[in-house]
C-alpha cells in the first residue's frame, strides 16, 4: 500500500511539473510577474549638447546633430526597477559621468575664435516610468529534469521611457595645466552689478528615451538604451548671456578670472564686453548605454532526476 502511494505521488509531482514546464503563454501574468523586481547596472558613451563645441556649423546647437564625436566620455548607471504592470515598470536610477566641450574641436570660425572650454562632472538621480510597447516574454521548465523538453526561456521587450530628477554639476576649465572650478570666477559677471545672478551646482532634469532588451537566461537580461536629458540650467558649460568686462572682473575676482571669461584669439571685436557669449538656451546631454539586469523576483530551482521527491506532511514536497 505504501509503495503504491509512493508512485502515485511521484506520478502527480512529474505531471505538475510537466505542466509547470509548459506555462509559456504569451505575456500571461505568470510570465510578467516573474520579472517585477530587478536591480540594473550598465556603462556606455555620454556626450555634452550645449553652447560649446559641436559640429562645423551653426543653428543645431542642443540637438542629435550637434553631436561631437571628439568630446564623448564614458558615463555609468546603477538602479532598481519595479515592473507593476505588464506594460509599465518605474525604475529609480543614479548615473554619472563626465561631460565637456571644446571649440577647438570645431573649424566653425564663430564658435573656433571664441576658444572656451570646459569639463564637468555629473551625477544624477532620477525616477521614470517606462510603457513596454512590445514584448515576447517566455519561460521554460521551472525544473530542470533530463528527458522533460520544456520550451526555451525568451524575454524580449522594447520601451519608451521618460521621468524627473536632479543633478549635480560643476564646470571647470583648464589653465596652466590645472583644473580650475568656473563657478567661483564669476565668468559672466555672476553678482556684479548688471551681471545676471549666480547658478547652483544642482539642476533639474528631464530624462527620456527608448531601449531594448533580451534575456540571457531566467536571471539575466542585457540590453541598449539610447536616452536625452534636458536640463534646467544653461550653467553645466559656464556659458549662457553675454561677455561682461574684463576689468571689472578682474578686479573683483582676479586676472583669471578676466581671462576664462574670453580668451578668444582671433577676431576678437566679435566677443567685447555685451556681445553674445551664449544663447541662453538650457544645456542637455545624450547617452547610449548597454545595461545588464539581474531579475530578483524568479528564483530557479534546480531538481535532479534520480531523487525521488520526499513526502512531507501537510501536503509539501521537499526537493
Amino acid at each position: 500500500m505504501r509503495t503504491k502511494f509512493s508512485i502515485l505521488v511521484s506520478i502527480l509531482f512529474l505531471a505538475y511539473t510537466v505542466v509547470i514546464a509548459q506555462h509559456t503563454n504569451f505575456n500571461s501574468q505568470r510570465n510578467w510577474s516573474l520579472n517585477k523586481k530587478e536591480i540594473i547596472f550598465g556603462v556606455g558613451a555620454m556626450n555634452f549638447l550645449g553652447d560649446l563645441g559641436g559640429r562645423n556649423r551653426i543653428g543645431t546647437d542642443y540637438s542629435p546633430v550637434d553631436l561631437d564625436i571628439g568630446a564623448t566620455s564614458i558615463g555609468g548607471l546603477f538602479g532598481y526597477r519595479y515592473r507593476f504592470a505588464p506594460r509599465f515598470a518605474t525604475t529609480t536610477q543614479l548615473s554619472g559621468g563626465l561631460v565637456r566641450g571644446s571649440d577647438n574641436l570645431t573649424d566653425e570660425v564663430i564658435r573656433k575664435s571664441r576658444n572656451l572650454s570646459f569639463r564637468s562632472p555629473i551625477v544624477a538621480i532620477s525616477q521614470r516610468l517606462e510603457w513596454i510597447f512590445y514584448s515576447y516574454e517566455q519561460f521554460g521548465g521551472r525544473y530542470n529534469i533530463p528527458g522533460i523538453r520544456a520550451h526555451k526561456d525568451k524575454n524580449n521587450q522594447a520601451y519608451l521611457f521618460g521621468g524627473i530628477g536632479a543633478t549635480y554639476f560643476n564646470p571647470q576649465a583648464k589653465l596652466n595645466g590645472a583644473w580650475v572650478s568656473l563657478r567661483q570666477l564669476h565668468t559672466e559677471g555672476q553678482g556684479l552689478v548688471g551681471g545676471p545672478k549666480q547658478y547652483g551646482f544642482v539642476t533639474a532634469i528631464v530624462p527620456m528615451g527608448i531601449g531594448f532588451r533580451t534575456g540571457i537566461d531566467k536571471v539575466w537580461r542585457v540590453g541598449i538604451e539610447i536616452s536625452y536629458t534636458k536640463t534646467f540650467s544653461d550653467y553645466i558649460d559656464d556659458v549662457s548671456t553675454v561677455y561682461y568686462s574684463q576689468s571689472e572682473l578682474a578686479a573683483a575676482y582676479g586676472p583669471d578670472a578676466a581671462y576664462l571669461s574670453n580668451p578668444s584669439y582671433q577676431n576678437q571685436y566679435w566677443f567685447s564686453e555685451g556681445q553674445q557669449r551664449g544663447d541662453e538656451q538650457k544645456d542637455s546631454y545624450a547617452n547610449i548605454n548597454i545595461v545588464f539586469y539581474k531579475n530578483l523576483t524568479y528564483k530557479p530551482v534546480n531538481y535532479k532526476f534520480g531523487r525521488p521527491p520526499k513526502f512531507r506532511g501537510g501536503g509539501r514536497y521537499k526537493f
